[in-house]
């Protein structure tokens, strides 16, 4: 018997009041149809206690009764059992009851008979799960301590060993349960349950997380933790700052967790604090109502240890969900939660909703032009005003880029009421910022449309606006829709036809009116399907210029036009200047540059016999930027035409900055050149303007004698049409200059 672990009270009386905690004392259950038995046990037992705890003594006079308590009495430790009492084996037989029938396995039993010879020691010591066997008669007071505190200790490993099982179990299957939660608010409702469990006592208690600020994300403050879940009397914290919880105790625990950064312990309660590598620490308040035993505060520390990873685990699946379902420049829902929204509206109620997609003009040039800082501002400030300004049942989302995506009952979002809130001026740094906007919408009448297939109706409203005008407005239509399918399909048998070979140059022959030689050949894009069939140019160019594809066409076209005009010189060798169409996609692409020096050096050809039509929506661009392209492209030997000119922009101070080498008529000028009803006064001032600029003038779209001898009155002395030929494929080029030049 360890002297450390047991006092005597009648000894030394204060001492022991000074180490006994009498919370929770160790259930002894005499059982005994002796009275005096139960009274000489108890006085020799008074004052014994076990590990700083004291001794209760519960008493039963029958096996019947003593069954009844144990069914009652929770934590009994140590039976001391009277093994003849109703009858012979009537203590053997609540034994095997204990055991097998109550299943109470840790409780210590301590066999007392005061007629051994019923009961043989050894048969009794093996086929029960008995701690000690005495004879009342050779149990003297010493005996007896003995005896219980052997009992005692025995009870209180196995105990411990069993608390210890059932937590480990309840930690598991609470884990388990915690790691399956997707939320930090589903999981914080979830720990003070599993916690309680554990712990084996009611879910009484709150978790707090940091509320993170962003513009001082270090700081560790009351005012930094919310309360996100609570149980029943703790509910009116919910939502609340630390340091505004009423509850003074708990608020007071809590507040010195925080600036600790650490656990906290009261009589009655503690705190657990959970730092978190992304800063959403986390802090748990439970209102224990007694101290915890060593076996409970291993598993407490196991636990959290599991509520740990549970948090990264939620953590990081919020973050997740924050990148799938939000936009991370604006905080706002993105295009899978717009879509994700509109699903769940249709479910409820789809008529008499509209969705509006809303793209910032121009807004790259703002970008461009005052920095990606400021259109990164702007784009917060545009989300910030219709977020505040739209009525609170309309959705608001960022799609991509600078196009907005929106959804609401008809009867409050119209795409009049967007231009209103858009249309006053933002301040942007200190200065005043106006945009303008384009719109395309889409009013819902399918019930069965899915929420991507909505968004993408409004979007193709949207390109066809952008198409048309920027600024504008349009509405989803199936016409629309089809033409855009169309296109689609038109890209698509592009894309095919320029890896098929499809695609053919036809060359159209330029003419020198007074002296009637050819001059200069203009290169044209063509498309012959399989089929034989012809696809215009005004149908494939748009479709190209719009997609993107026009740029490697160009590169095509540039390098097939040299290489035909190396055959053609190497054959007749007469000088001829090649033509080639640049759309304005190829222009401002930034390798085009490069790209021209590529083609250029590596044909035969003179830079001098190349010159690039591009039309005035070139000279339109920034100005600047089109100067030193220009510059770049004559300092090569380039020159670059002017493509139907006056069919543009009506700004011709242009032609003044720009270094240009030609002007071109346009087709539709010459074609009103011989109407009764119409002047030659357009024509006559391009001539002359060139003429004044020192540019030279060539006359599209020529068809008739009368038009010929017009221009020629005119003083313009270049032309090229119908009248002189058709565009020809090389071949037949060749077969023309053959006849051509034998003239």
């Amino acid at each position: 018997m360890s002297d450390e672990l047991v006092f005597f009270a009648e000894e030394d009386p204060e001492d022991s009041e000074a180490q006994v905690i009498s919370s929770k004392p160790w259930k002894i259950l005499i059982v005994d149809d002796d009275g005096e038995v139960h009274h000489a046990t108890s006085f020799s037992l008074k004052g014994l206690s076990f590990m700083h705890r004291p001794l209760e003594f519960l008493h039963a006079y029958s096996a019947a009764e003593a069954t009844q308590i144990l069914q009652d009495e929770p934590e009994i430790a140590v039976i001391l059992l009277d093994v003849v009492m109703e009858n012979d084996r009537a203590g053997l037989d609540l034994v095997r009851t204990i055991r097998e029938e109550l299943e109470l396995s840790n409780i210590r039993i301590v066999l007392r008979t005061g007629q051994p010879g019923y009961a043989p020691e050894m048969e009794v010591i093996q086929q029960y799960d008995i701690n000690d066997y005495k004879n009342k008669a050779d149990l003297t007071r010493t005996g007896l301590f003995t005896c219980v505190t052997s009992a005692l200790r025995s009870y209180s490993q196995l105990a411990t060993i069993t608390t210890s099982k059932k937590g480990l179990e309840v930690i598991v299957r609470a884990s388990s349960e915690l790691m399956s939660m997707h939320g930090i608010q589903e999981l914080a409702n979830g720990i003070i349950t599993q916690l309680a469990a554990v712990l084996g006592i009611p879910a009484e208690g709150l978790i707090c997380f940091r509320n993170k600020n962003k513009e001082a994300q270090l700081t560790y403050a009351p005012e930094d933790f919310v309360v996100v879940a609570a149980s029943d009397q703790l509910q009116n914290s919910i939502n609340t700052q630390v340091s505004k919880v009423q509850n003074t105790q708990v608020r007071e625990l809590l507040v010195d967790s925080i600036s600790r950064q650490a656990n906290s312990q009261s009589d009655n309660a503690c705190t657990l604090y959970f730092p978190n590598g992304y800063g959403d620490d986390m802090l748990l308040y439970l209102d224990i109502q007694r101290s915890l035993e060593e076996t409970e505060q291993q598993l407490l520390e196991v636990f959290c240890s599991n509520i740990a990873i549970c948090l990264d685990n939620v953590t990081i699946l919020d973050r997740l969900h924050n990148y799938a379902y939000y936009d991370s420049l604006l905080d706002i829902p993105n295009r899978v939660s717009f879509a994700k929204h509109i699903d769940e509206v249709m479910e409820e109620e789809f008529k008499n909703l509209i969705i509006i997609l809303v793209d910032i003009d121009h807004f790259s040039g703002i970008n461009d032009t005052l920095g990606a800082e400021s259109g990164d501002e702007l784009l917060r400030l545009v989300a910030q005003r219709l977020i505040q300004d739209l009525p609170a049942e309309v959705f608001t989302s960022r799609l991509s880029g600078d196009t907005f995506g929106l959804m609401g009952p008809t009867q409050v979002l119209t795409p009049e009421l967007i231009d209103r809130i858009l249309s006053q001026p933002f301040e942007l740094f200190g200065n005043e910022q106006m945009i303008s906007i384009t719109q395309g919408y889409y009013v819902l009448q399918d019930a069965n449309i899915s929420g991507n297939n909505a968004i993408k109706r409004a979007n193709i409203a949207l390109k066809r606006a952008k198409d048309i005008v920027r600024g504008d407005c349009i509405e989803y239509t199936r016409e629309i829709e089809e033409e855009t399918h169309q296109r689609m399909l038109l890209l698509q048998g592009l894309r095919k036809a320029h890896t098929d070979q499809e695609l053919f140059l036809a060359y159209q022959p330029q003419i020198d009116l007074q002296s009637g030689k050819i001059i200069g050949v203009e290169a044209l894009m063509r498309w012959r399907t399989k089929n034989n069939s012809m696809i215009p140019p005004d149908q494939f160019i748009p479709v190209a210029e719009s997609s993107g594809l026009i740029v490697p066409l160009g590169e095509w076209a540039i390098k097939t036009a040299l290489q035909d005009l190396t055959t053609l010189e190497k054959r007749f060798q007469l000088g001829l200047q090649m033509g080639v169409n640049i759309s304005a996609v190829q222009f401002r692409h930034p390798n085009f540059l490069k790209m021209v020096q590529s083609c250029l050096a590596a044909s035969p050809i003179k830079s001098g016999q190349v010159e690039f039509e591009v039309t005035e929506s070139v000279a339109m661009m920034e100005t600047e930027n089109v100067r030193e392209i220009l510059h770049e492209l004559h300092n090569l030997g380039v020159k670059v035409a002017i493509d139907d000119f006056g069919t543009g922009f009506s700004c011709l101070s242009y032609l003044e900055k720009l270094p240009f080498d030609r002007l071109k008529i346009d087709k539709s000028f010459i074609d009103k050149m011989i109407d009764p009803t119409s002047t030659t006064y357009i024509p006559e001032m391009i001539i002359n303007l060139g003429r004044s600029l020192q540019m030279s003038v060539i006359a599209e779209g020529v068809e008739t004698e009368e038009q010929t001898q017009c221009l020629k009155d005119l003083n313009c002395f270049q032309a090229q049409g119908y009248f002189f030929c058709r565009p020809m494929e090389l071949e037949q080029l060749e077969q023309w200059l053959l006849q051509h030049t034998r003239r």
